[in-house]
């Protein structure tokens, strides 16, 4: 026991003694975090409040293309713009002032009313409701096509949505026109209701707690757990660097002249750095519950959460301990240690979720990602912050992260006693 303080010691005055390392471990994370989640903010207030403008051209001017405005002003995110030149607002689309131009056909009322009236009659002359209507020759209506002008660099997601929020508006357009139809048909009383229009089936979202609101995600949600996993992980340049400064000065063969197992030495880097990463933590939850709302930012909730909050961090830390260790160990110089333990990370956290959803991943990509340990990580977080589980439920996550540091403190135990065997 008296080794391992001894040993943890020393680590504490190599880590206090750098102040570049110390920087690195808690000035960037601090950067990085309050960066990223000012500049993603603004992405999800644009999604949620920011109401984008939309060109409006309407060549029908008849109920139909009232209907379906009338729909499109309902949606909170669309501003109708109404324009009376198609070639104007394809120009303006094109160049980039605007995302969206939506142009109305002519005349599409009267031809939708038309073929309404001739399939109802149709109908109803089969079952000789109407007589008179056989004998009626069908018009000819060519389809009808709804314009629709993308700027080239909108995203296929809001392209998606855009077409299937206006053909659900003109199905159900058609829907009621025709109810209508039948209606006029059957009956002589315009006020007598026989079609009820209303829509049977509703959709209603259900957050976690059973809340009557569902609880939009915010910035806050996603950085502080990305970005402060994306931190720890990065304890793995300065500890690896340690460790390699070390070799090359030749700290490590005084250590192997002294009674002191290689575990030992490692145990003592880890009680550091874990303590680090706990502090890092700390600290960006801080940010998230005083800085941010202070500076404009949502405020991270973290009422009743904080101790498992804390428990998926030490893991989280040790993992990344495990990964600085290895790494240390295998190095023989800076050169190699901190390129590649940059890299390392970033593929991490690409592979792990902390810039892209998993779920927008391809497939292959979304398979490899659970290998990752960020990933861990990343699900563990979301799980308490999002989805309210218990510790019960975090234990698939933690237990990879803790089995991944057994891993690979394990190997750079057995690979430094080879090395030093030959």
């Amino acid at each position: 026991m008296h080794k391992l303080l001894a040993s943890t010691y020393k680590e504490f005055l190599l880590l206090t003694r750098d102040l570049g390392g110390l920087a690195i471990l808690f000035l960037m994370p601090i950067l990085l975090v309050i960066t990223i989640t000012i500049i993603q903010d603004g992405t999800f207030k644009t999604l949620n409040e920011t109401k984008i403008p939309v060109l409006w051209v309407d060549n029908d001017r008849g109920e139909t293309a009232e209907n379906i405005y009338q729909n499109l002003a309902k949606v909170n995110t669309l501003e109708l713009i109404q324009k009376t030149s198609e070639n104007e607002a394809k120009e303006l689309v094109f160049k980039g002032d605007y995302q969206l131009a939506i142009v109305i056909p002519e005349n599409l009322s009267r031809d939708l009313d038309r073929k309404v009236d001739e399939n109802v009659r149709g109908m109803l002359a089969k079952f000789g409701l109407n007589e008179d209507s056989i004998s009626l020759a069908k018009t000819s209506n060519s389809q009808k096509e709804v314009r629709l002008y993308f700027d080239p660099a909108t995203q296929y997601t809001f392209k998606s949505s855009i077409k299937n929020g206006i053909d659900k508006m003109i199905a159900k357009v058609e829907t009621q026109r025709i109810y209508k139809a039948f209606q006029e048909q059957v009956t002589d009383d315009p006020n007598e209701v026989i079609f009820d229009t209303e829509p049977f089936v509703t959709f209603k979202e259900i957050g976690p707690d059973n809340n009557e609101k569902a609880v939009l995600p915010n910035s806050t949600q996603h950085n502080i757990p990305a970005w402060t996993l994306f931190a720890i992980f990065f304890i793995i340049l300065p500890l690896s660097i340690n460790m390699v400064q070390e070799k090359n000065q030749g700290t490590f063969v005084r250590l192997r002249t002294n009674p002191i197992s290689y575990a030992t030495v490692l145990g003592g880097k880890t009680l550091v750095y874990l303590c680090v990463s706990m502090l890092q933590f700390g600290l960006m939850l801080v940010l998230g519950v005083y800085l941010f709302p202070n500076i404009g930012l949502p405020k991270l909730d973290v009422s009743g959460k904080i101790p498992l909050l804390f428990i998926v961090a030490f893991f989280a830390g040790l993992a990344a301990i495990g990964l600085g260790l290895l790494l240390g160990t295998i190095a023989k110089s800076q050169e190699q240690s901190a390129p590649f333990g940059a890299t390392f990370v970033v593929i991490l956290a690409a592979l792990g979720g902390v810039w892209v959803p998993v779920f927008a991943m391809p497939v292959f990509m979304q398979t490899l990602s659970k290998l990752s340990p960020m990933n861990w990580g990343l699900e563990a977080f979301y799980d308490v912050f999002l989805r309210n589980v218990g510790l019960g439920d975090l234990l698939p996550e933690i237990s990879l992260l803790f089995l991944f540091f057994v891993a690979t403190a394990f190997i750079a135990i057995v690979y430094n006693e080879r090395k030093n065997a030959v």
